[in-house]
């Protein structure tokens, strides 16, 4: 009986949660919104040969829509790889005709008797979005965009699409991306093949694809010492399709995005265990996955039903299994939900760290969580996580912890302060701020996390979809660099309410919720995983050259990622997306 009305509360507690029912494209093609930038003319356009054009291009290029593309035309790409590694491609496509049904098709690589395999590779159309600019002062990206007309606007390339056959128009550019991810069994040498593309009443094209496999090796990403923590929002996932909570069709709409998580070495699972821990600053903000009943004895119930579905989800289905943050005891507004057996409804207390009530909610609460988290094996695993809440609240937080279980694990993005430092097990700080030397080497010993996080501060470098490709790239060197375990962004898919084709927000430089699309990855998130992959081989080969006491490649190695911090950029004063292509090529050298 006492189950049944649990059950009951549950549902009721659901009602409260407000519901969107937009739905937009998934599978099926979508018309992009206008740009209404200065681009070439028909006339312009119009000088070009009857046949379509094609070359390969750079990754690092977003190659506007509506102009003729300025690439030097080259219908070979070349590049290096280790073993395990996935490397990025970007050819353009251009016309003044229309052509309808373009596929994309590749063949294997192939060095002698060794073959990539096609289904090693993948090919996208990239499709365009909507996004605006930096604030005025051009200082970074935070603050209230109510008004769109008061941000310049464009569309940019980033969009991997899913869509594998396509209408191109008149006078316009088609960039198109390749990904190959080279086995780890593969052997060493060049492999060639071939990507080409084709459509109705064209004659096929092909561009010449050679790749030359070092002997080095990469770990699988599940094996990455790279500590990536990029937050989910399985709210927004719902909200987009259209789907009951929980449901198994929600979980199935998650997949394709999860499991490119974990591809890209994801190391936490995101949960919330409080009712918008933000305040509702995403479109679709989080709930509770734990529900809470005070009853009419006075004592607490907990049912953790959601919270165990999720976690069991991404740890059995996607395999993101090391770390479970579990957000958060400081949120923005300081109320908290809990469903009044005694009166049938919903209500919060409201509560500061400190406070007797606080404690209560929370004391209650952290005591019979640690013997949940106990008995499904999961509490070495979990912390209880803040972001950027001050010294004093965090002090008085902590108390509360201790308290409940001395051997929880606490997380905290945020400022560096050396009072509460031994007490953290995960730490990230703001980019431009370091950990002390000797704090990191004692955190390190200790085996605890010392990571860095950007967020809508930073002009640079970040992620947002006006940002330049090499940015992302770039961060994984910055980390290394840095001498951080790891990185951390508060938004992998708070998307927004059509987030394939407007990536602004009402808050935030465009594209500061979200880095991959509905189903889909985008330029930023392959540049993401690329510079990890980078920070990878640097670890690797600093440990084989130590071992093989060559002091003077290590040296030249320190050397080339030194560079890559907010004083060695300005001393270099180099153009970033040249420091990560000059940086890339010399580390394939070693």
């Amino acid at each position: 009986m006492k189950n049944t009305f649990i059950l009951c509360a549950i549902m009721m507690f659901s009602c409260f949660i407000s519901a969107q029912t937009n739905h937009f494209p998934s599978t099926n093609d979508y018309a992009e919104l206008t740009d209404t930038k200065p681009h070439d003319s028909e006339a312009v356009w119009d000088k070009l040969p009857a046949t379509p054009q094609l070359s390969w291009g750079t990754i690092y290029t977003r190659y506007p829509k509506l102009s003729i593309p300025e690439v030097t035309k080259t219908s070979r790409w070349q590049t290096n790889a280790w073993k395990g590694e996935r490397v990025n491609a970007q050819a353009v496509l251009w016309t003044k005709s229309d052509i309808k049904d373009v596929t994309l098709t590749v063949s294997d690589l192939v060095n002698g008797s060794s073959v990539i395999p096609a289904s090693a590779i993948s090919t996208n159309f990239v499709r365009y979005i909507m996004t605006d600019e930096l604030n005025k002062d051009r200082q970074g990206g935070c603050g209230n965009r109510e008004n769109k007309a008061e941000w310049d606007s464009s569309i940019v390339a980033d969009v991997l699409d899913i869509v594998k056959v396509r209408d191109i128009t008149a006078r316009t550019t088609q960039p198109i991306w390749v990904n190959i991810w080279v086995p780890q069994n593969s052997k060493a040498g060049k492999y060639k093949g071939i990507l080409t593309v084709s459509g109705k009443d064209i004659t096929p094209t092909n561009l010449q694809i050679e790749i030359n496999v070092l002997n080095h090796t990469l770990p699988t990403p599940k094996e990455w010492a790279f500590h990536l923590d990029l937050w989910q929002n399985p709210y927004a996932v719902a909200r987009y399709y259209d789907l009951p909570l929980w449901s198994k069709e929600h979980f199935d709409a998650m997949r394709p995005i999860m499991k490119m998580l974990a591809n890209a070495g994801q190391k936490i699972i995101t949960t919330s265990i409080m009712y918008k821990p933000w305040a509702g600053q995403t479109e679709d903000h989080f709930d509770s996955m734990v529900f809470r009943m005070k009853n009419i004895d006075g004592s607490w119930t907990f049912d953790y039903t959601v919270f165990d579905k999720w976690v069991e989800y991404m740890m059995n289905e996607i395999g993101i299994d090391q770390q479970i943050n579990c957000y958060t005891m400081i949120p923005w507004a300081l109320s908290f939900d809990y469903f009044d057996q005694a009166t049938n409804r919903i209500k919060f207390v409201e509560a500061k760290p400190g406070d007797a009530a606080y404690k209560d909610y929370w004391g209650n609460f952290l005591k019979d969580f640690a013997r949940h988290l106990r008995q499904k094996g999961w509490f070495e695993k979990t912390t209880i996580a803040m972001d950027e809440r001050g010294m004093e609240a965090m002090q008085e937080a902590i108390k509360v912890i201790r308290s409940a279980d001395p051997e929880y694990k606490i997380s905290l993005a945020g400022n560096y302060h050396q009072e509460i430092e031994p007490d953290l097990y995960d730490y990230c700080l703001g980019y431009g701020h370091n950990f002390p030397a000797d704090i990191k080497a004692k955190r390190e010993k200790a085996g605890k996390i010392s990571t860095v996080y950007t967020c809508c501060s930073e002009a640079f470098p970040n992620v947002f979809t006006f940002s330049a490709p090499a940015e992302a790239t770039w961060i994984g060197w910055h980390t290394m660099a840095g001498n951080y375990d790891g990185y951390l962004r508060w938004a992998y898919n708070s998307w927004t309410a059509d987030p394939l084709r407007d990536s602004r927000f009402r808050t935030w430089a465009a594209g500061d919720c979200y880095i991959v699309y509905p189903e889909r990855s985008s330029i930023r998130m392959e540049c993401l995983i690329e510079g990890i992959q980078d920070y990878e081989k640097i670890r690797i080969l600093r440990k084989e050259l130590t071992a093989k006491n060559n002091k003077s490649k290590l040296d030249k190695l320190n050397k080339l990622v030194s560079k890559f911090t907010p004083e060695g950029l300005a001393s270099t004063q180099q153009d970033p997306t040249e420091m990560v292509i000059e940086a890339r090529k010399e580390l394939n050298k070693f």
